[in-house]
């Protein structure tokens, strides 16, 4: 129990389902709602995936291609930086006859898992914390132990999982509630949040490998 609920403090806040229901709708504003629900059950099967490797071979992974926790945080956090600074420029130009026809046609299952579930909704931040999550686990010398981490940790992706599906499926019903001028403003405080959760990951990252190089300095001094 301490275990899941310790994944799940983790994880809610950096994943934040409600909120990236807002971006996931204006993503997806002329899909039907039928479509909508298919696809918010994607992405949250392609979420659990990203979640629980992350936890189990993300440290593996990493090592084998020499890439930092820290290099991972500044590259995911340009994704979603830039991401959000397109989200909240998007509506700012008048759209025409002809670019709301191909929005339209446009091809949401392709978008299932970049970048609705990649870096949308499980970024570098969600792979981050799972990540060190999954590297705070000591060897334990009773391999029960270990199952009870690994059972605890999918069952808290699993609720996870589960926010992201209902968030997303009825992410409708919030511009039916507030109406087309009070879900294009939440929609676009939710693009500005993404662009300032993009900047605060890269910084996370930066103040990281900043911190490295000048503790390497100091040693050499």
């Amino acid at each position: 129990m301490e275990i899941f609920l310790l994944v799940l403090a983790a994880l809610f806040p950096v994943v934040n389902p409600p909120g990236a229901a807002l971006v996931f709708l204006s993503m997806t504003k002329y899909a039907s709602a039928n479509e909508r629900r298919l696809l918010a059950r994607r992405v949250a099967l392609n979420a659990f995936f990203v979640m629980m490797g992350s936890l189990l071979i993300g440290a593996f992974i990493l090592k084998i291609y020499g890439i930092s926790v820290p290099i991972l945080r500044v590259a995911g956090g340009l994704i979603v930086a830039s991401s959000g600074w397109t989200l909240l420029n998007a509506s700012a130009h008048k759209e025409t006859d002809q670019l709301i026809a191909d929005e339209r046609k446009n091809d949401y299952a392709s978008q299932a898992f970049y970048p609705l579930t990649l870096p949308l909704t499980t970024g570098p931040g969600t792979i981050a914390v799972m990540i060190s999550l999954g590297l705070s686990r000591s060897p334990f010398s009773d391999l029960s132990q270990d199952l009870y981490f690994v059972a605890a940790s999918l069952l808290a992706a699993i609720v996870i999982a589960a926010a992201i599906y209902f968030c997303f499926a009825y992410s409708d019903r919030v511009e039916k509630m507030l109406g087309h001028g009070g879900t294009d403003t939440l929609v676009r405080l939710s693009a500005f949040i993404l662009f300032c959760i993009g900047v605060q990951i890269i910084w996370s990252g930066a103040s990281d490998l900043i911190g490295t190089v000048i503790s390497s300095t100091s040693l050499k001094k």
